[in-house]
């Protein structure tokens, strides 16, 4: 058996305690023995479309969606996920980058044998896991290429930090194409765990019917955005089964949390772009002071991991200056799919090692923690998910409604940021309705700017570049805690 792949260390898993609990949804559960049976089924259908790089997995959250991923890494192949309500040209634009000749949907798990065939594991510990698409500054969302070990070392990391182990249940929360559900699922499966997987109409549904849910499955561990976090901050009991609360993607403001603490549950602050492997640090929050800003620091580096605070020549900064958040370790990913501009930012170390420059700006405690300030570039986080705002005035421009349009990010008097469209329409007769909907076809809708400004022209300084100062500032009061 091979060391450091996910699979392999799944399977460590399958032969300990092979009817133990993987996954379980409202209407049935499947053990660790028979996840691994229907996986080899999977993969045996694959069959000769093994030999192919990557594997597009577009299917809905649920067991078989878990058992696709786990049978495209056995077969040897990186697996590119998708939710099905993606717009069908991003999705398009997302297997044709990678050339993806198979794209396994829900479909594909009919008619399986079932018995539980035997199929030799192809992954490899440098083989390629996943490649995740984040939004990119040409316009198009560039995809993350993450190898089998540093998922591994991921989990290894998660273990030893929150003792992850049998009896735990994490909720499955997260849709597919962003960290958090590598979290999850890895995290969880990798670790002896169980998965706890529910419907559409609970995911979508009001806050305390999915609380229901945890509590009726005895869900240990819930990881999500801060967003999530503060939900929960305003619930007045939660399931006594709750140990773990992690906030991640996203500041983590005590405002957020203020209730969750003293009730003997964990919360943690963690952080750590895709390019890292999920998390890069973590910070423990329910026994600690806040930042006199309010926000939480982002804490330590996470096993197997190294975090330096870097100039712009590259030389370590004395604790308390503010330079650049770089990543050094096995969660370092293996760059960009292609070659696109920001693949200047992963650096080949003399010893072959990688180290990443995050573009984020922080500075070091006197305590050793790390206290996260601002990104060095445009980039923003909205609801919890990075997002350039050039990609969205892209796709804005190519709008038959749109002469011409910028977009920019503004915060709120929270430090949430917020996209705001500035564009001249191409003709009386548009319709901001139209552009939406030219927006949607290509962009999430957390990309989607929340206000739009028709203007006569977009003004430009003497250098040429837009004078935003003779724009109209779009304010947004921040929403109550």
């Amino acid at each position: 058996m091979k060391d450091n792949t996910i699979y392999s260390r799944f399977h460590r898993w399958v032969e300990i305690q092979p009817n133990a609990v993987a996954i379980v949804t409202d209407t049935k559960s499947m053990t660790y023995s028979d996840l691994d049976c229907r996986i080899n089924s999977i993969a045996e259908k694959i069959g000769e479309a093994r030999h192919q790089k990557f594997i597009g997995v577009v299917m809905p959250h649920g067991m078989d969606m878990i058992a696709t991923i786990f049978a495209v890494l056995k077969s040897g192949a990186a697996y590119i996920p998708a939710e099905p309500s993606l717009p069908e040209d991003r999705i398009r634009y997302m297997m044709g980058k990678a050339k993806t000749e198979l794209v396994i949907t829900s479909e594909f798990c009919n008619n399986l044998s079932d018995d539980c065939p035997d199929y030799t594991d192809h992954s490899t510990p440098d083989g390629l896991a996943y490649v995740l698409y984040t939004s990119g500054t040409t316009g198009h969302p560039k995809g993350v290429m993450v190898e089998n070990r540093s998922v591994v070392n991921y989990a290894e990391a998660f273990e030893a930090e929150f003792h992850t182990a049998p009896g735990d249940v994490m909720l499955q929360y997260s849709v597919c194409s962003f960290d958090i559900f590598v979290e999850e699922v890895f995290a969880t499966l990798l670790n002896g765990a169980t998965l706890a997987i529910p419907p559409k109409e609970i995911m979508e549904g009001d806050i305390t019917v999915l609380m229901d849910f945890v509590k009726r499955h005895k869900v240990t561990e819930i990881s999500g955005f801060p967003y999530l976090v503060a939900e929960l901050n305003k619930l007045d009991t939660l399931p006594e089964s709750l140990r773990l609360l992690i906030s991640g993607g996203d500041v983590l403001r005590a405002s957020y949390i203020d209730h969750l603490t003293g009730k003997g549950m964990l919360v943690y602050n963690t952080y750590g772009p895709s390019e890292t492997t999920v998390c890069a640090t973590y910070f423990r929050c329910d026994n600690a002071l806040p930042l006199d800003d309010g926000t939480y620091p982002i804490g330590k580096a996470v096993k197997g991991v190294e975090v330096k605070i870097l100039d712009k020549n590259g030389k370590e900064v004395p604790d308390g200056t503010v330079g650049e958040i770089c990543i050094f370790g096995n969660g370092v990913s293996a760059g960009y799919l292609g070659t696109p501009p920001e693949q200047r930012n992963f650096v080949k170390l003399p010893d072959g090692k990688r180290m990443y420059r995050s573009g984020d700006m922080g500075y070091f405690l006197p305590d050793g923690n790390i206290a996260f300030l601002h990104r060095r570039d445009e980039q923003v986080m909205i609801l919890g998910k990075r997002v350039e705002p050039e990609e969205v005035e892209n796709v804005l421009n190519t709008s038959p409604d749109v002469e011409r349009g910028i977009v920019r990010a503004f915060n709120d008097d929270a430090g949430l940021a917020y996209l705001v469209a500035y564009f001249v329409p191409a003709h009386k007769e548009y319709s901001l309705h139209d552009v939406k909907n030219w927006l949607r076809k290509e962009l999430t809708d957390f990309m989607i700017p929340e206000f739009f400004v028709a203007v006569k022209e977009i003004p430009v300084n003497k250098r040429g570049k837009v004078d935003m100062s003779a724009l109209p500032i779009v304010l947004k009061e921040a929403e109550d805690d």
